[in-house]
This record gives structure tokens, C-alpha cells and sequence, in this order.
């Protein structure tokens, strides 16, 4: 429904007698149909970055990449603990395998 205007989008979940709650997703920076993400909280929010932000963004053909900017392991070791760092969700995502998430991505880690 992401194609939808918000008007659509209401109608059409009232038709189907859902409940509209209004929601968005917002990101740090988007220009030229590239969406930046600079994310030095908690591991969660980077899987939501990821799994959420920039695959909404892409579906809803509002960006053809995303780029997410981490700390690295050694700036994370200077942080509060919890925090994500780019070494270990590289790991993550080529785990996942090609597909997912299903949105073409720059991770960028970051140092001192």
C-alpha cells in the first residue's frame, strides 16, 4: 500500500473494516533517491534500519539504495555496550544470503 496516498490508504483499510492508525517512517537524510542512515544506538534499531526503513522507502519507490553508516568494532568498544558495529551486522546480512533484505544497500563503518 506503500503506492497509495494517505487518503487511499485510509479508505481502503476502513473498507476493509481495519482500523486507520496513522503511522509514518521517517530517515536521517534522503536525496537523490539515496536514503542515509547514521545509527550508533542499540542493535535493534540497525535490524530496523534495514529490515524496515530503507526496504519501505525502496518498496514504496521512493530511493534506489540505501546506505546505513555504523561504528566499527573499535569505535564500538568505546561505547556504551549493546551498540552495534559494522563488522558484526556485515556478518549478519551475508548470512542472510543476496536477497535479503531485499533492498540494495551500502553499509559504511565508521572509526576515531
Amino acid at each position: 500500500m506503500t503506492g497509495l496516498s494517505l487518503a487511499e490508504q485510509k479508505d481502503f483499510l476502513l473498507s476493509q473494516d481495519a482500523e486507520a492508525i496513522r503511522s509514518y517512517n521517517q530517515t536521517d537524510h534522503v536525496k537523490s533517491r539515496v536514503a542515509v542512515e547514521v545509527q550508533f544506538g542499540k542493535y535493534a534499531f540497525v535490524a530496523y534500519d534495514l529490515f524496515v526503513k530503507h526496504l519501505a522507502f525502496y518498496t514504496g519507490r521512493q530511493i534506489e539504495v540505501g546506505i546505513e553508516i555504523l561504528p566499527t568494532r573499535a569505535m564500538q568498544q568505546q561505547m556504551s555496550s549493546g551498540i552495534s558495529y559494522y563488522e558484526g551486522e556485515l556478518d549478519n546480512i551475508l548470512r542472510h544470503g543476496r536477497a535479503s533484505p531485499p533492498v540494495p544497500l551500502v553499509i559504511l563503518g565508521i572509526e576515531p
